[in-house]
């Protein structure tokens, strides 16, 4: 199985992907925001079968067959880039909004909230080249089961994922409170969230390597 030190790295890498803006983040923000804390944690299941999908692919090899055809990758890698892109510039252009501020949004219901949640994961062009890529250098082929050490990496990404977003879902109501009566600390975390999500998008446009 998979050593504890594999175990820790893989976890860090986690923890460090999940705490970096991106869509999942976003609309869990908005949605809990918007229509509470009840309907951000209903989004985030599902995100959390999202997660459950693409390591399911991953560990029995299906993923691996989309980066086989010839500008699969390249096209998946570009569409990517280009919506973060977009992000990045709904969050720098003049006028942008954080994820962070209240938006006057209409309230949905459970089944189309989990349905949102876990379409805006499945859209996340990102996270199948995660399980693709980032999973296989966590496996000890000489340690056998690599189907139940791929299975035990993804489940440890999902727990953290999971973890790190239901926090941020309580608290996030919290957080947008104290950005709106302080315009410059708002200012502030958009910038760093746009300009994140900027670099992220620049990285996978040039990012043409196979992995």
């Amino acid at each position: 199985m998979v050593s504890l030190t594999a175990l820790a790295a893989f976890g860090a890498v986690a923890l460090g992907m999940v705490l970096t803006p991106g869509p999942n983040m976003a609309y869990l923000v908005s949605r809990s925001i918007c229509q509470g804390r009840t309907a951000g944690l209903i989004s985030l299941a599902g995100v959390a079968l999202g997660f459950v999908t693409y390591m399911l692919l991953a560990a029995f090899g299906i993923t691996a067959l989309v980066f086989a055809v010839p500008y699969a990758y390249d096209a998946l890698r570009l569409a990517g880039a280009a919506y973060l892109g977009w992000l990045a510039w709904n969050a720098l252009k003049p006028g942008g909004r954080s994820p962070f501020e209240v938006r006057d949004l209409p309230p949905d219901s459970p089944r189309r909230l989990f349905a949102m949640g876990l379409l805006t994961n499945l859209l996340n062009p990102k996270i199948a080249a995660l399980y693709l890529s980032l999973l296989p250098q966590f496996v000890d082929a000489s340690q056998g089961d690599i189907l139940g050490q791929t299975l035990l990496l993804g489940t440890a990404q999902i727990v953290i994922s999971m973890t790190v977003n239901a926090l941020i879902v309580v608290a996030a109501g919290a957080v947008a409170a104290f950005l709106t009566g302080r315009p410059l600390w708002m200012a502030v975390q958009r910038w760093l969230m746009g300009t994140v999500l900027a670099v992220l998008a620049v990285r996978m446009a040039f990012d043409t390597g196979r992995r």
